[in-house]
């Protein structure tokens, strides 16, 4: 599952200030180049106003023009000012189609305009009268008058920000839009070309720091978040790290997952699969999963596999009792205690990783028993991409299930509406959390985009298999053929 690499933009707009004193004059920004401005004396001065008028929402450095001077120094001043400004000094923040801070700014001369009536202040609608005035988004301002949309204060600086047309302090808009790493809280630093760049769960969308790729920061075990730095995740004995949500549901021992187990049961018998040899079901450690792993002959396994189904003869060592929870979060009193496997029939047991959440344990069991379906049922030598996926498909229409009977009004998937006439549905009755209906829709949606050839490739054939000609018959061409129908 591949991480997300975002880049975010912001932008920065600049004030133009003047003042009015019987005629009107305005500071205009650096964007503009020397050249764009014609200081010759025969230039009309009727294009001179259009031009003024058309370039005035230009950003760039503000000349603010000393009122108390006479009209012809306060050209002179303006223009000279023009020539020997540089652009100011900027913060470290991402801009959008801003000039280079290496680029030296070169501004026209202000143009003064003619009396010719009075303007209207944007903010208040009352007249522009003597003095300081703001030029900026398309209209006029009294300094006072224009303010920032978050906290109502007015805007002094030089540069500002906008968001939906509306004018913010930098500092405001960075507090309100500028994206914070959900694990370390801090803001989202900068990259060397000043773009705020993050990375995201494809899923949850978690955004975080790319440091915290490198950092050791733990992720869950079951929803794969990222820890946050001010939430501390239960550690489990095994050194696997869960986080609070997951924990809420989580089934930690053998006879707390019997009621789940007898729910995959029904499941089964409603799609007219019933299993009818009772199968030791055993809660176990990441160890003692291994180490059957290791004697067991049939299936196949991944490296780090959390779900087995037996056919051999072992001695298995299985958690009795939900251990607790202590100092530190930390897992603690974990009771287990040894079973031996006997061999009745193809399969002696289905071994089920304990600490993971009831959606999780229950996908995995219902993958688990479906592998004992078909031992049972004399389903042989097939190949991973068959038996995984049509497995995979399993797990996947419980999924479905679960998360329709907790979520009253959906509509049950083609999988399911194909597979069987009536659709099972599970005894464990009542809504799902907000966050179990999440975490269905994640598990269901690591099968679907599973990257492997058995598990995700092997799944999509299958589940098309299903689609098309409904789960009796695709199982009935797997027995005699030992591949998908196509």
């Amino acid at each position: 599952m591949g991480w997300l690499n975002k880049i975010f933009k912001g932008s920065v707009n600049r004030v133009s200030r003047g003042h009015y004193d019987g005629n009107w004059h305005e500071g205009h920004s650096s964007d503009y180049n020397k050249e764009a401005y014609d200081g010759s004396d025969n230039e009309d001065i009727d294009h001179a106003i259009a031009l003024s008028l058309s370039e005035e929402q230009d950003k760039g450095k503000a000349v603010d023009i000393d009122y108390s001077l006479e009209e012809d120094e306060q050209l002179a001043r303006a223009l000279q000012e023009s020539l020997n400004a540089e652009s100011p000094p900027r913060e470290n923040v991402p801009v959008e189609n801003a000039p280079s801070e290496n680029a030296a700014a070169r501004e026209p001369p202000p143009i003064v305009f003619p009396s010719s009536g009075f303007r209207t202040c944007a903010g208040c609608n009352n007249p522009i009268g003597r003095g300081r005035f703001l030029s900026c988004m398309d209209s006029v301002w009294h300094p006072q008058c224009f303010r920032c949309f978050a906290c109502n204060k007015p805007i002094s600086e030089y540069e500002f920000a906008m968001h939906e047309d509306q004018p913010y302090h930098k500092s405001c808009y960075k507090e309100f839009f500028h994206p914070k790493c959900d694990v370390c809280k801090n803001f989202i630093p900068t990259n060397r070309n000043g773009m705020i760049e993050y990375r995201a769960h494809p899923f949850w969308m978690q955004k975080y720091c790319p440091a915290h790729e490198d950092d050791g920061t733990p992720r869950c075990c079951s929803c794969e978040r990222m820890e946050p730095m001010d939430i501390k995740y239960i550690t489990l004995d095994d050194g696997r790290k869960l986080c609070l949500e997951c924990l809420n549901s989580s089934i930690m021992d053998t006879p707390e997952c019997q009621h789940l187990y007898m729910d995959i049961q029904e499941f089964f018998e409603g799609l007219n699969m019933k299993v009818e040899q009772q199968v030791p079901l055993l809660l176990v450690e990441r160890q003692a999963l291994n180490e059957a792993m290791e004697a067991e002959k049939n299936g196949h396994h991944l490296p780090e596999t959390r779900g087995l189904c037996l056919s051999e003869e072992q001695i298995v060592r299985t958690i009795l009792r939900r251990p607790s929870i202590g100092a530190g979060n930390r897992i603690m009193d974990m009771i287990t205690g040894t079973y031996k496997l006997t061999r009745r029939c193809e399969v002696t047991a289905i071994l089920i990783l304990y600490g993971l959440p009831r959606l999780q344990t229950g996908s995995i069991l219902a993958h688990e028993m479906m592998h004992a379906y078909l031992r049972l049922k004399g389903y042989r030598s097939l190949s991973p991409e068959v038996e995984e996926g049509i497995c995979q498909v399993l797990s996947h229409m419980w999924l479905t299930s679960e998360i329709i009977v907790g979520s009253s009004g959906n509509i049950a998937s083609t999988s399911v509406a194909s597979s069987s006439s009536s659709t099972p549905t599970s005894s464990k009755k009542g809504a799902k959390t907000e966050f179990e209906k999440k975490l269905g829709a994640f598990i269901k949606h690591q099968i679907e985009t599973d990257s492997s050839v058995a598990y995700g490739d092997g799944f999509r054939a299958a589940n098309q298999a299903v689609e098309l000609y409904g789960l009796r018959s695709t199982l009935d061409h797997i027995k005699l053929t030992r591949s998908l129908p196509y």
